[in-house]
């Protein structure tokens, strides 16, 4: 699986859940039988299916008259181009489901997307999600799913063992790792075969990089910042080499894949995955001790006073500009963006971690990396992920971070390379200061 910054969003977005459902207007074109037809477009991920039908299902009891009709595409480039030709030739469902943040860009949304700024539909979504569904000053789209958190996966039972505390420094995860290497267990778990999870010590450390920088994503966009020369930046690519510097890999970690390093994880024999919080949901069936053997916790910065996590928005809900039945569609997106769809969804598919809707509570029985995200959020102690705040991300980055954490090239290198790397992609798309 490539996850670069395009594809990376796409298989998170697809974890992280989408959903369906709508109503409709009497002022619109119905049926003979006065019903109201929504076409909705998802991808064709489990999650993803799995949480459209439960809020289609709830949607519908609820609103006899209107029917929802979901179809599903691919995911990844493959369906982030089926998305983009169906917008480019008015071709799109009335709406559909798609990443929120940068990618969001590409859609070139003010020519192809319904405009929601300041519209009622938007009135229990969470104020801090919205940046991540606007551009250019106005608002295209509602959460779908949950938030995520990209950081360390942990085996509590392990750590229970041993007598570990969350560690809130490097320093505190480095000596964490050291206990559990002597206890001959693997410290840290890395599965490079699937290159895209090598990027989660870089990508995972940006709440770090902010707390330092505050301003380092708009200057990063702006070709005013750099990775080789933002020393918060570098310890992305420091981390890498430090835990193979050390030893705490597990062997074998260069053919290793996701699904190998999940089941490490959970069966104990790993203790700490670099990964996203979206991977838990869909182990349960076959280890249902995922749901409370695993949490998470924030990449560790150098100040614990500043401890926090780096997130994963959910994916959004857009309107195409084609609808002839914009009524009906904002009706949908009102359902969506509600308290009762949450309740719906948490009845078939395991919150991976927050809702960013004001109300939707995760329910008591939540997995508990959905809570020790919650956590964070509560204590705005969180920063979106940057590929949600800057367009820039070089497709050659999940490549570089194998060489480093492999050891075949030194973390100054790797992140220079990456600049270099950055700057290709920031020029492709015109971006000013590049």
């Amino acid at each position: 699986m490539k996850t670069s910054h395009r594809t990376l969003g796409a298989a998170l977005a697809a974890l992280a859940l989408a959903a369906s459902t709508s109503c409709g207007s009497g002022s619109e074109p119905a049926a003979g039988d006065g019903t109201v037809t929504l076409s909705f477009l998802v991808d064709n991920s489990q999650a993803t299916l799995d949480t459209a039908k439960a809020m289609a299902d709830a949607f519908m009891k609820a609103n006899p008259t209107i029917k929802i009709e979901t179809e599903s595409r691919p995911g990844g480039t493959e369906g982030d181009n089926i998305v983009k030709t169906r917008l480019s030739t008015g071709d799109m469902s009335d709406v559909f489901w798609y990443n929120s943040g940068s990618l969001l860009q590409a859609l070139n949304p003010a020519q192809t997307m319904v405009d929601l700024t300041n519209d009622p539909v938007l009135a229990k979504v969470q104020k801090d999600f919205l940046p991540v569904v606007t551009q250019a000053g106005k608002v295209y789209g509602v959460p779908t799913g949950t938030a995520g958190g990209g950081g360390i996966l942990y085996n509590r039972k392990v750590y229970e063992k041993l007598g570990l505390e969350v560690p809130k420094t490097w320093d505190e995860f480095m000596a964490n790792n050291e206990k559990i290497k002597a206890d001959g267990i693997t410290p840290v778990i890395s599965t490079f075969k699937d290159t895209w999870t090598s990027q989660l010590f870089v990508l995972g450390d940006f709440y770090n990089v902010q707390a330092a920088n505050p301003t380092f994503a708009q200057d990063y966009t702006a070709g005013k910042a750099k990775f080789a020369t933002t020393p918060a930046a570098v310890a992305g690519f420091q981390h890498l080499a430090d835990v193979h510097a050390k030893g705490y890999l597990n062997e074998g970690f260069g053919s290793a894949t996701n699904d190998q390093g999940m089941k490490m994880l959970v069966e104990g024999k790993g203790a700490h995955y670099p990964m996203l919080s979206f991977q838990l949901p869909p182990l349960l069936a076959e280890y249902p001790q995922a749901a409370t053997d695993i949490g998470f916790f924030g990449i560790p910065g150098t100040d614990p006073a500043k401890n926090g996590a780096t997130i994963w928005e959910p994916a959004g809900i857009y309107i195409a500009k084609t609808t002839e039945h914009l009524d009906a569609a904002k009706k949908f997106l009102a359902f969506v963006a509600s308290p009762e769809a949450a309740d719906a969804v948490n009845k078939v598919v395991a919150p991976a971690g927050p809702y960013r809707i004001e109300g939707a509570e995760l329910p008591d029985d939540a997995i508990q990396v959905a809570k020790d995200l919650q956590a964070y959020i509560d204590k705005g102690a969180t920063a979106p992920a940057l590929e949600f705040l800057s367009p820039v991300k070089g497709p050659s980055l999940e490549q570089i971070t194998v060489a480093v954490g492999s050891g075949l090239t030194p973390p100054a290198e790797g992140a220079a390379q990456y600049d270099k790397d950055v700057e290709k992609q920031a020029k492709q798309l015109g971006l000013a200061g590049w």
